[in-house]
C-alpha cells in the first residue's frame, strides 16, 4: 500500500531576535537607480567583434567593428559568458526568466512557445519602479492568432503580458528572418522569406507604415526615441530597455542607404514618425547598400552582405551610446551587449549560401549555432557603465544569461526572485566585492551534426549532435554530445589552456575520474525534467548525499524586511538570525521578512516520489539545487501544489524559502512513494548534520 509522509512546520516565536534598527529591504529611491539597456544580437559570433578576436587574427578576411571595440575598451569584456542553449528561443527565455535550461519552460527548438507566466526581468524591474520596453525580436508569444485588422494582440505570452510596459517589434520567431517588414524581397529562397511581415507596436500592427525601414535602423531609431522620452518626461523614473536585434542572422539583407553622419540626438538614425518615411534611412532601394569598406576586396556577395550587416550593428550601438551622452545619462546607465548563440550558416538567398568560415565568426573555437562546443555557446558579451565599470576590465569568470536577472536586481536596489538561478555579476564587472559562482549549465537536443570546417578538430567534423549537455565545475568544462546512455561519462576540458577542446582529460587521473562523477551528480541535482523536452537522463534518480552522523531538527534562518516578491535569500542584506530548531513538530510564528528552512530527509528507497506543498504565503522549495515546488508567483493559500521527482535512497537536502507577513504563515510538505513495493514508509524526520554549527 502507499503511505503518506506528512512533514509540517508551523511555530517558536522569533520576532524578538530582530534589532529594531534593522532597515527594511526596500529599493532605493527610483531617481537614483541606474538605467539598464540590454542589447541582444541574433547569431553574432565571438569572432565577429574585433577586440575579442578579429583584430589579432591571422585569418585572411577581416572587417572592423570600431564602435563595439570602443565600448569594450571603455568597459568590461565578459570573455567566458555563455548562452543557455545554442539557439534563440531557449536562450531568450532563460534570459528573461532568470533560470538555466534545467528549469526553463522553453527548451530545444520550441520557437513561438508561450513564455511561462512567472517573474521576468521586466516584471522584477517594473516592481522596483522602472519603466520597461522591449524593442525588436520576441518569438515567445505562445499559441493563438492576433487580429491585425482590429489591432488586438491576443497571444497569451505577449511582452506586455510579461512585465513590459511597451513593445515594438516582431512577435513571431520566423518574422525576424526578414529585415524589411513592409517590403517584398524576391531574392528570398522561399515564400516566407520573400513576403512582408507583421510588426507590432503594443496593440497595433503597423508594418504598412514601415516602407523601406531596415530593422537594425528601425529598432535603434525607436529605442533612441523611447530613451529620450523616458529621460525628458519621466526624469524620476529609471528605465529598462531590452533591445533585441534580429540581425546579423539571415536573411542576409543589407540597408538601403549609408548610415547617417554623426549620432545621438542630432545625428545617426532618427525616428520621424511619418508613415512611409518612419525613419530617416527609409529611402533609396531596399537591400542595396554595401559598406565601402567591404567592397572591392574580391569578396563574395554573401560576404559583403554579412560584413555590412555587422558593421550596421556597430554603427547603431555607437549611435545609441552617443544618445546617452547627449542626454547626460551615460554615467548612470549600464549597457550590455551579447548574442543569443554562436554564428549561423545560412543566407536565405536563392542563389548562394553563407558559411561563418568566411570571417571565422566562431573565433578560436570549434562549433557554431546548434553546437555545444565553445563556438556555439560562448557568446561575445560587453558591459559599459562609465561610472562603475573601469575601462579595460577583462572578466574571465564563467557566467551565463540567467545571471543577468540577479545582476540587474542588485543594480536596481531590489532582489531577484527566489526561483532565479543566477548570481550578480556586479563584483567582477566593477572590481568591487566578491562574486558567487555561476551555475553554468546547457542542455539542448537537435538533429544534424557539427560542420565539417577545416579549422575544426577532425574528430568533431560530422559528429552527431543529438542530446547534448554542458556543465562548468571546479574550473573545468564537462560536455556530452549524442547522449544515448544516460550514464555516459562527460568529456572534460581545461578551457584556460585548451579553448579548442582537443585534450579530453576525462579518466586521465583519479582527480578527473572523480570530477567526471561529480559532474554527473551535480547535473542531476540542479535540473528538472520537462515533458515537452524529454532527455535520456530524465529517469535517473537524483543522487543522495554521502552518509554522515545526523540529528533531528532543521536550520531556520531569518531576515527582516518587507518584499514585493519572494526574494532569493542570499541577496537580502542585513543580519541573518540563524535558529537551529530541533523540534519540527512545534509551531513557529514568523514575523515580517523572509525565512529559509533547511532540512535533510532520509529517503528509504530508490523510487519516484510525489511531494505536495501548501503554504499560507509565497514560498519556493528546492531539493538540492533543483526547484521542487514553485508556490510563489501564482501563490494561492488554499491550493496544494504537487511535483514528482525520482530520488535515490539516502539523504537529500530540502530548502524552503517563505515570506513572513502580518499573519503567522505556515507551510506543509507531504510526500509519498509511487512504488507499491515500498510498504514500510514511516513519517520521516527532518534531520541536520551533527557536525554543522
Amino acid at each position: 500500500m502507499i503511505r503518506f509522509v506528512f512533514l509540517f512546520v508551523g511555530a517558536l516565536v522569533i520576532t524578538s531576535v530582530f534589532s529594531p534598527n534593522v532597515a527594511n529591504a526596500q529599493s532605493p529611491p527610483a531617481s537614483t537607480a541606474p538605467n539598464i539597456i540590454f542589447i541582444l544580437c541574433d547569431d553574432l559570433g565571438w569572432g565577429d567583434i574585433g577586440v575579442l578576436h578579429r583584430n589579432d587574427s591571422t585569418h585572411s578576411k577581416k572587417f572592423a567593428t570600431p564602435q563595439l571595440d570602443a565600448m569594450a575598451m571603455a568597459g568590461a569584456q565578459l570573455r567566458n559568458h555563455y548562452c543557455p542553449a545554442p539557439v534563440c528561443a531557449p536562450s531568450r527565455a532563460s534570459l528573461l526568466l532568470g533560470v538555466h535550461q534545467g528549469h526553463c519552460g522553453i527548451r530545444d527548438n520550441q520557437f513561438d512557445k508561450e513564455l511561462p507566466n512567472n517573474h521576468t526581468i521586466a516584471s522584477m524591474l517594473g516592481a522596483a519602479g522602472y519603466s520597461t520596453a522591449l524593442v525588436g525580436k520576441y518569438g515567445l508569444q505562445g499559441g493563438g492568432k492576433a487580429d491585425a485588422k482590429t489591432g488586438s494582440a491576443k497571444w497569451p505570452g505577449y511582452p506586455t503580458r510579461r512585465g513590459f510596459n511597451e513593445f515594438f517589434g516582431y512577435v513571431r520567431h520566423a518574422d525576424g528572418h526578414q529585415h524589411y517588414p513592409a517590403n517584398d524581397w524576391p531574392l528570398g529562397n522561399s515564400l516566407s522569406h520573400q513576403t512582408p511581415k507583421e510588426l507590432w507596436h503594443n496593440e497595433k500592427e503597423i508594418s504598412k507604415q514601415l516602407d523601406r525601414c531596415y530593422t537594425t535602423d528601425l529598432f535603434t531609431a525607436y529605442a533612441k526615441k523611447w530613451i529620450t522620452q523616458q529621460t525628458r518626461e519621466k526624469q524620476s523614473s529609471p528605465f529598462f530597455l531590452y533591445l533585441a536585434y534580429d540581425t546579423p542572422h539571415a536573411a542576409l539583407q543589407v540597408p538601403s542607404v549609408a548610415y547617417p553622419d554623426g549620432g545621438g540626438l542630432n545625428g545617426g538614425v532618427q525616428w520621424t514618425g511619418k508613415p512611409g518615411e518612419m525613419i530617416n534611412t527609409a529611402r533609396g532601394e531596399i537591400d542595396s547598400y554595401r559598406d565601402p569598406e567591404h567592397t572591392g576586396k574580391d569578396w563574395t556577395d554573401v560576404e559583403e552582405r554579412f560584413a555590412t550587416m555587422v558593421k550596421r550593428i556597430d554603427d547603431c550601438v555607437g549611435d545609441l551610446l552617443q544618445t546617452l551622452r547627449d542626454l547626460d545619462i551615460d554615467e548612470n546607465t549600464l549597457v550590455v551587449l551579447s548574442s543569443d548563440n554562436g554564428p549561423h550558416h545560412e543566407s536565405y538567398l536563392k542563389a548562394s549560401q553563407y558559411n561563418p568560415t568566411s570571417f571565422q565568426s566562431y573565433g578560436p573555437f570549434d562549433g557554431t549555432k546548434r553546437d555545444t562546443w565553445e563556438g556555439g555557446i560562448r557568446v561575445p558579451t560587453l558591459a559599459w557603465w562609465p561610472s562603475r565599470i573601469p575601462a579595460g576590465t577583462i572578466d574571465t569568470t564563467p557566467s551565463q544569461f540567467h545571471d543577468w536577472m540577479a545582476t540587474m536586481a542588485e543594480i536596481a536596489g531590489t532582489h531577484p526572485p527566489a526561483i532565479c538561478d543566477g548570481v550578480s555579476l556586479v563584483p567582477t564587472m566593477t572590481g568591487e566585492g566578491e562574486r558567487g559562482d555561476s551555475q553554468v549549465y546547457v542542455e539542448y537536443s537537435v538533429g544534424g551534426a557539427t560542420q565539417t570546417y577545416g579549422d575544426f578538430e577532425k574528430r568533431k567534423r560530422k559528429q552527431k549532435r543529438g542530446q547534448m549537455q554542458v556543465i562548468m565545475l571546479d574550473g573545468y568544462k564537462g560536455i556530452r554530445v549524442h547522449i544515448q546512455d544516460p550514464n555516459a561519462p562527460f568529456e572534460i576540458y581545461d578551457l584556460k589552456t585548451d579553448p579548442s577542446e582537443t585534450n579530453n582529460l576525462a579518466g586521465t587521473s583519479t582527480e578527473f575520474e572523480e570530477l567526471g562523477k561529480r559532474m554527473q551528480t551535480q547535473t542531476l541535482r540542479m535540473r528538472r525534467s520537462n515533458p515537452s523536452a524529454p532527455r535520456p537522463y530524465d529517469d535517473v534518480a537524483v543522487p543522495s548525499l554521502p552518509e554522515q552522523p545526523m540529528q533531528r531538527g532543521m536550520y531556520v534562518s531569518a531576515l527582516s524586511g518587507e518584499f514585493d516578491l519572494l526574494p532569493n535569500f542570499e541577496t537580502v542584506p542585513g543580519p541573518v538570525v540563524v535558529i537551529t530548531h530541533h523540534a519540527p513538530q512545534e509551531p513557529i510564528s514568523l514575523d515580517r521578512g523572509v525565512y529559509r528552512f533547511i532540512g535533510y530527509l532520509n529517503v528509504p528507497a530508490d523510487d519516484e516520489y510525489e511531494f505536495q506543498f501548501l503554504s499560507s504565503t509565497k514560498a519556493l522549495v528546492r531539493v538540492h539545487d533543483a526547484v521542487l515546488i514553485d508556490n510563489d508567483f501564482h501563490h494561492d493559500p488554499a491550493e496544494t501544489v504537487s511535483s514528482k521527482i525520482r530520488l535515490a535512497a539516502g539523504l537529500h537536502r530540502f530548502t524552503v524559502t517563505i515570506l513572513g507577513t502580518t499573519a503567522p504563515p505556515a507551510w506543509r510538505l507531504s510526500g509519498f512513494a509511487s512504488d507499491d513495493d515500498v510498504t514500510d514508509i514511516v513519517a520521516w524526520d527532518w534531520m541536520i548534520p551533527k557536525s554543522k554549527n
